[in-house]
């Protein structure tokens, strides 16, 4: 397989009267085509400022400060504004986490969806009004020729959510960034419309980042992983691999805190396990490693330098002092 999007030593900064907030901070990392590659980490970590930067969209006061974006080989971090918009749902398209949120409450769904063809395919009106239709209906919303003219309000949230997959597969774009594309649904609905996801992009050819704090989702439908923490990559690898033999003591913390199968619940259940402390403020990160001061196998140099990434096997690697 070949990479399709290529990204190295993203760095972006909110600038505050707080201070500087290092969200994403010299990440590296890429996707081939037509993978689906999981990035996990906890709330804060810089995974959905990673995917708005991607797409040129982070909001202020945030700024991309450094490092390189390259699809197919060109830097979109080079390209003018206008060159841009051209790629952004078309090239690249984007799953948010809210769909209240990003689907204008003002048009119907047929005319969110028909203003991408119009603009980027130069379609007539009548064919976009077919295209719409017809992707309404591979993402199996019933009666789509009727649906085509409600208003976001008037579907329920699986209907929402199905109408982004929608929008965000119309132009059959290269990339596709899914930031949490399942959080306000029930697992029933989660399923269905993650079936819907994957059984599309296997069709088209897209490739997929799906970025969410599920690890179960992950386990299920990645071939390999990114875990990042504090603004930073700190292990990558097969999803195998790091489910099983998970090297950086933050991703062993994660994957110790998740429930087992068939544990007991009530009073004598036991207790799950637990990273202790808190997140860093990305206002003032520790030096050295960011997570040395919530581990347990920490080592001196931990607490004075940033480790670099070491080999764990093949294709694994970690952002840790115990590999060195």
């Amino acid at each position: 397989m070949s990479t399709i999007l290529d990204i190295k030593h993203l760095k972006t900064f909110f600038y505050t009267r707080e201070g500087i907030a290092r969200a994403v901070n010299g990440v590296s990392l890429h996707v081939e085509q037509g993978e689906i590659l999981g990035v996990v980490g906890e709330s804060g970590c810089g995974k959905s400022v990673t995917a708005l930067s991607i797409l040129r969209l982070v909001p202020c006061p945030g700024k991309i400060v450094g490092g390189e974006i390259l699809l197919d080989g060109s830097d979109l971090l080079k390209l003018p504004m206008k060159k841009m918009r051209e790629i952004r749902g078309d090239r690249i398209s984007m799953i948010f986490q809210e769909p209240m949120i990003s689907l204008n409450p003002a048009f119907t769904i047929g005319d969110q969806l028909m203003e991408a063809l119009l603009v980027h395919r130069r379609m007539g009106r009548a064919e976009a009004r077919d295209r719409a239709v017809d992707i309404l209906r591979m993402v199996e919303i019933p009666a789509p020729e009727r649906r085509i003219r409600d208003y976001p309000h008037e579907l329920s949230g699986g209907m929402r959510q199905r109408v982004m997959i929608a929008e965000a597969l119309l132009l059959s774009p290269a990339v596709l960034l899914a930031d949490e594309p399942t959080t306000a649904l029930d697992v029933t609905i989660q399923a269905q419309v993650l079936d819907i996801l994957f059984k599309l992009t296997e069709e088209i050819g897209t490739s997929i980042i799906l970025i969410t704090h599920n690890l179960g989702l992950v386990a299920e439908s990645t071939r390999r992983v990114v875990v990042m923490y504090a603004g930073k990559v700190v292990e990558e690898g097969p999803a195998e691999a790091i489910f099983e033999n998970a090297g950086h003591p933050y991703t062993q913390g994660i994957l110790r805190s998740l429930p087992l199968p068939g544990q007991r619940r009530g009073r004598n259940r036991k207790p799950l396990d637990e990273i202790r402390g808190i997140v860093p403020s990305l206002f003032d990160l520790p030096a050295g490693c960011a997570f040395h001061p919530r581990c347990s196998q920490g080592k001196e140099i931990c607490t004075q330098e940033e480790p670099s990434f070491y080999t764990a096997g093949e294709g694994h690697h970690v952002s840790c002092w115990l590999f060195a």
